[in-house]
C-alpha cells in the first residue's frame, strides 16, 4: 500500500466522492488515501469461495456478506477499511444507501506477505473498536490455515487455529464448512 501524496488531507466526504470515481480503490486513514494493490490468483480463488459459501449459508437470514469492495467504516478512528470479506446482520447496514458499512458481525483478511503485519496489527487493533464485531478471521493463501478471533468479552479475542484437514467454523454467523472447500481449485494455478 502506498500513500498518496498529491494531497496533504482529504475529509471523508471527499474520500467517499473519489472512491466513487476512482478506478483504484483507497483505504482511508485519517484524512490520507492509501491505494490498494492487486491481489494473486489464490488470493481471489480464496475470496470467491468462500464469498459463494458464505451467500448460501446466509440466505434468508437477514445478513448480508460483502466481498472485496465494501468498505467498512470507523468513524471514531477517521477510517474506512476495505476488508475482504465482510458479514453484517445490523438493520441499519441494510436500510442505509451509503457505500460502505458500520456494523460488521464478521471480519475476514485473506492474508498477503505485504499486508499480513498490518491485517494482525494496526488493523485487527482498529477493528476491535467496533462494538458489534464478533470475529475476526485470517486466512493463509498459501498454506491451509486459517485463524479464528472470537471476541468473548469486551476486549478478550480468543483464538482458533484450523488447518489441513479441519472443519473451520465461524462461530459469529453458525457456519462451518472444510476448510479445504475455501482452498478448492487453488491446487490446479501453475
Amino acid at each position: 500500500m502506498t500513500v498518496s501524496g498529491r494531497r496533504a488531507y482529504f475529509t471523508p466526504a471527499e474520500y467517499l466522492e473519489i472512491e466513487r470515481i476512482s478506478p483504484i480503490k483507497h483505504e482511508y486513514l485519517q484524512g490520507q488515501l492509501v491505494a490498494m494493490a492487486g491481489a494473486s490468483k489464490a488470493h481471489v480463488i480464496v475470496t470467491g469461495n468462500l464469498s459463494s459459501l458464505l451467500v448460501n449459508h446466509l440466505r434468508g437470514t437477514g445478513c448480508i456478506s460483502y466481498a472485496a469492495d465494501m468498505k467498512v467504516r470507523l468513524p471514531s478512528l477517521g477510517l474506512f477499511y476495505y476488508p475482504d470479506l465482510a458479514v453484517t446482520c445490523d438493520e441499519r447496514d441494510r436500510n442505509s444507501d451509503e457505500d460502505f458499512i458500520l456494523y460488521p458481525k464478521l471480519i475476514i483478511e485473506v492474508l498477503s506477505d505485504s499486508t499480513e503485519a498490518f491485517d494482525r496489527g494496526d488493523k485487527f487493533s482498529d477493528y476491535k473498536t467496533i462494538p458489534g464485531l464478533e470475529e475476526y478471521v485470517l486466512i493463509h493463501q498459501k498454506q491451509m490455515l486459517v485463524e479464528c478471533f472470537l471476541r468473548r468479552s469486551n476486549n478478550l479475542w480468543v483464538p482458533q487455529i484450523y488447518s489441513v484437514g479441519d472443519r473451520i467454523e465461524f462461530k459469529s454467523i453458525q457456519f462451518s464448512c472444510p476448510i479445504a472447500f475455501l482452498y478448492e481449485t487453488i491446487d490446479q494455478l501453475s
